[in-house]
């Protein structure tokens, strides 16, 4: 993996584990953001209200530095971090796993607690597909409508991709553009610049 890329989930999965009677039910997303991730677990607490854990882990950010784990009164470190460390052995990030358990009548003690939700995380993972993605950031660019052929060309050249566009006023787009091809769109549009053509453009934030 390089330093323009990071490695999700391609799609949601499920995942099971069982131990003396317990029941684990693995659910694990690709996510990008608490508000989403908030969404998904209350639609699992809804689904699975008879349920009595629903403990959960998720990394968000190409740096993998935002992270949170949740035991939901399991004790202390014996769910949301197992389910963490899963996650982490694969070196994936803006993923949202969640374990729901159903007790089975038998008490596993904290050994037997850490080992199977590190089990119902490896197995949902396992059942997971995962997928390298590019780092983009939006460019907003204005510019003259007259030179719009040039900056069709450079788009084409990039491979870059219009995410909208307007031509109300002049020429308005905002494309995404792979951090790896940042510096080469800045080369070409200052050439522009360089040749007369007006031409802004700078990074969304």
């Amino acid at each position: 993996m390089s330093i323009f890329t990071y490695r999700t989930l391609q799609s949601p999965a499920e995942g099971a584990y069982k131990e003396k009677g317990s029941k684990f039910l693995a659910f694990a997303y690709p996510v990008v953001s608490e508000t989403e991730i908030k969404e998904r677990i209350d639609r699992l607490k809804k689904e699975y209200f008879d349920a009595r854990h629903h403990c959960f882990a998720w990394v968000l950010g190409p740096d993998r530095s935002h992270v949170r784990a949740f035991d939901d009164g399991e004790p202390n470190h014996s769910a949301g971090a197992p389910i963490l460390g899963q996650i982490r052995s694969k070196g994936i990030t803006n993923v949202l796993i969640v374990v729901v358990r159903y007790f089975g009548g038998v008490k596993l003690g904290v050994g037997g607690l850490i080992n199977a939700y590190k089990a119902a995380a490896e197995d949902v993972l396992n059942n997971s597909f995962i997928v390298e993605i590019e780092i983009s950031e939006m460019v907003k660019v204005q510019f003259d409508y007259l030179i719009l052929s040039d900056i069709m060309k450079i788009i084409k050249s990039l491979g870059v991709k219009i995410m909208e566009q307007d031509f109300t006023h002049g020429g308005n787009m905002k494309i995404g553009v792979p951090i790896s091809k940042k510096e080469k769109l800045t080369e070409k549009f200052t050439l522009l610049q360089a040749l007369g053509k007006k031409i802004t453009w700078k990074v969304e934030d």
